[in-house]
């Protein structure tokens, strides 16, 4: 969704030519989240507040606020709060007026930037212009700052502080959002409030910080003991970020905050409020400041052109960092940490639901047949929304498995919540420590794929399948039919990186392939068993990044109405592979070359049949049939890379999407 960044230097002078640098790059960090619109507010000594918001990328934003004068960039603000937010549209086209920092009105007393969804911003507003507010956008967020200024001025108190202002505004609303505010009537002083859109705090300072926690204040009954963060020595940096890759360049100090937290900082001093009618028994009564593992070098492009492209190229390395300490390949064995208090409990479970979106899902698919076969249950694929929709019954005896690159994804989120309720054992799958998702999930696998800044999702999709292979040989383990099995799979495990190298040298063949495809207006996709995914993904991939339509097909319902579509000018994907249904998709590729169609295939090295039948073809190397989805899929996500480039288009940052989903 949005990307939200803010930043305040408590006592550590700087230039506001800096500020705006390190609120830019803030965004640019974050554009994977959304890039219809972008905006900052700072201040300047003569003018108050400045408020640049500009439709399209951060660059245009960048290229408004450096073609202004140029006199104020050389002021030094000793302490100074800017907020900034990169935004994917909900409500409201992408326009300026759209655009973040919303104001409560002309004097901008305060200004908020909003990650998320207000579910009931109209009967907010139908009231605030009742009260003569006048409303300039289309945004839901647009009643929030108008919501603080009603409340700062119609107060019986004589006097509310920052935190109490906002406090009473988010009690008002419904709905998932993060939030960052900063006021004209609360000079240097910021707060932001999280529930159910991530957001985390960053912690600079010269001096070392030796605090490891802060305890939270129950509307100032402290928890345990008076602790807020106070800077180690006179000055400190603070930063407040969506996603821990803005706030690597500039600290490894943060907290990650949770549902229903406020943080303040007023005078340097940072403080953690929780509404009390939120307080639960068992919840903890501190945020610890933890050390982040990322590195810049990760989130960086180097010798790429795209960070879709280092992804897929990446795939070697992100593979063996899923599997690395888990696998024991001289015992053939898997060692699951964050589940291993729980292997038991997944042993003795009646069914298994496996509930993800968009790519998560099609993981999900990719291993249901192996889940199956090593579990010995009966394993069901749940799309979050239609799970959702449907009110689906689970019981106390499911295991019910959430796949989600983000931790964060909102459909995902919500139907672990309903699993939660039904006291079903949660099991989180993802790719972000301290995610909503691996917080809320009593056990899980971190999938150890790096980051992903890419909007289409490549690696990580691979590492989810390799996760969930683990999980199932760790199911299937005391079953000893299966050992064979799965002694077979480890060993293909083991063999996986290296295979996946030797497909990507086929990145030349498949561009040549891109410059036939580039100029078609649709593509089927057809396989089926473990292959059906990626006939589903490989679609996905070439609809998210290069608009073409596309369509995974099982070839099994080939006769059922897919067909029709086939003839001499409809380009096909087939994948035909080695396995237990080889003999079934090569009766697919006659069917479709008696209707005139040329198709292209990937097929296993030194098949000649398939590829004597073939306009175009793949060649992969053998693998155990349950990893050949992992291999298969490489060549789609690079013929999708290709074909967005040779039409023009913008790789990372695709039309009408955004990287992490937080909204419904």
């Amino acid at each position: 969704m949005c990307g939200i960044f803010a930043y305040l230097n408590f006592c550590v002078p700087c230039q506001r030519k800096k500020i705006y640098e390190i609120l830019l790059r803030g965004l640019e960090r974050l554009e994977y989240r959304g890039y219809d619109s972008a905006g900052l507010a700072v201040d300047f000594p003569e003018e108050g507040v400045h408020i640049a918001r500009k439709q399209g990328k951060v660059k245009m934003l960048r290229n408004m606020v450096f073609d202004v004068e140029k006199a104020q960039y050389e002021t030094i603000a000793v302490t100074h709060v800017g907020i900034a937010h990169t935004r994917w549209a909900t409500h409201g086209e992408p326009s300026e007026r759209n655009a973040h920092p919303q104001s409560s009105g002309e004097d901008s007393s305060f200004l908020c930037v909003h990650n998320g969804i207000i579910t009931n911003f109209k009967d907010i507003k139908k009231f605030l212009e009742s009260k003569q507010y006048v409303f300039t956008s289309e945004t839901d967020t647009e009643c929030i700052p108008k919501l603080a200024h009603y409340i700062y001025h119609n107060s019986e108190e004589e006097e509310l502080s920052f935190t109490d202002v906002v406090e009473r505004c988010i009690s008002q609303l419904e709905g998932a959002f993060a939030l960052v505010f900063k006021s004209r009537l609360f000079p240097d002083q910021i707060v932001a409030v999280k529930r159910g859109s991530p957001l985390l705090v960053g912690i600079k300072s010269e001096d070392q910080i030796t605090m490891d926690k802060v305890n939270i204040t129950y509307r100032g009954r402290q928890a345990s003991g008076d602790r807020p963060f106070s800077p180690p020595g006179t000055s400190a940096e603070y930063f407040f970020a969506s996603d821990a890759s803005a706030l690597i360049e500039h600290t490894d100090r943060v907290i990650y905050l949770e549902d229903d937290d406020i943080t303040s900082i007023v005078d340097g001093t940072l403080r953690i409020t929780r509404l009390a009618d939120h307080a639960k028994t068992d919840e903890s009564t501190s945020r610890q400041i933890t050390t982040l593992r990322l590195q810049l070098q990760e989130i960086m492009k180097g010798n790429f052109s795209t960070f879709m492209q280092k992804e897929i190229f990446e795939q070697p390395e992100s593979l063996l960092n899923t599997m690395r300490g888990r696998i024991d390949f001289a015992t053939n064995t898997v060692n699951l940490g964050g589940l291993a208090h729980h292997a038991v409990d997944l042993m003795r479970c009646r069914r298994i639901i496996v509930i993800a979106s968009g790519t998560s899902f099609h993981s999900g698919v990719a291993t249901r047949q192996l889940m199956e076969e090593l579990s010995e249950l009966p394993v069901v694929i749940e799309l979050s929304s239609d799970f959702l929709d449907r009110q689906t019954p689970v019981f106390r005896d499911d295991v019910c498995i959430f796949v989600s690159q983000s931790g964060e994804t909102a459909d995902t989120l919500n139907a672990l919540k309903y699993c939660k309720s039904r006291g079903a054992l949660l099991v989180g799958i993802t790719n972000t420590v301290g995610s909503a998702i691996s917080r809320e999930t009593v056990c899980g696998i971190h999938i150890n794929a790096g980051p992903e800044i890419g909007v289409a999702s490549t690696k990580a999709y691979t590492s989810q399948i390799v996760s969930i292979v683990m999980l199932s040989i760790l199911i299937g383990r005391d079953r000893i039919s299966k050992q064979k099995r799965c002694a077979e799979i480890i060993q293909g495990l083991k063999d996986l990186p290296d295979l996946v190298r030797e497909v990507l040298k086929l990145d030349d063949q498949i561009l040549a392939l891109a410059k036939d495809l580039h100029e078609e207006k649709s593509l089927l996709l057809m396989g089926r068993g473990y292959n059906y995914a990626t006939c589903l993904e490989g679609a996905l991939k070439v609809k998210e990044v290069s608009y073409m339509h596309s369509e995974g097909i099982l070839s099994g319902e080939l006769k059922h109405g897919p067909l029709a579509l086939v003839d001499e000018n409809m380009p096909c994907v087939l994948v035909v592979l080695k396995d237990k249904t080889y003999e079934k998709c090569h009766n697919a590729l006659q069917q479709v070359i008696a209707r005139h169609c040329r198709p292209i295939t990937i097929c296993e090295q030194g098949d000649e049949d398939v590829q004597s039948m073939s306009f175009r073809s793949i060649a992969l190397p053998p693998v155990v049939d349950c990893l050949k989805c992992i291999l298969a899929i490489i060549p789609l996500q690079l013929l999708s890379f290709h074909l967005a480039v040779l039409r023009g288009l913008d790789v990372d940052c695709p039309r009408n999407l955004a990287k992490s989903v937080t909204t419904e």
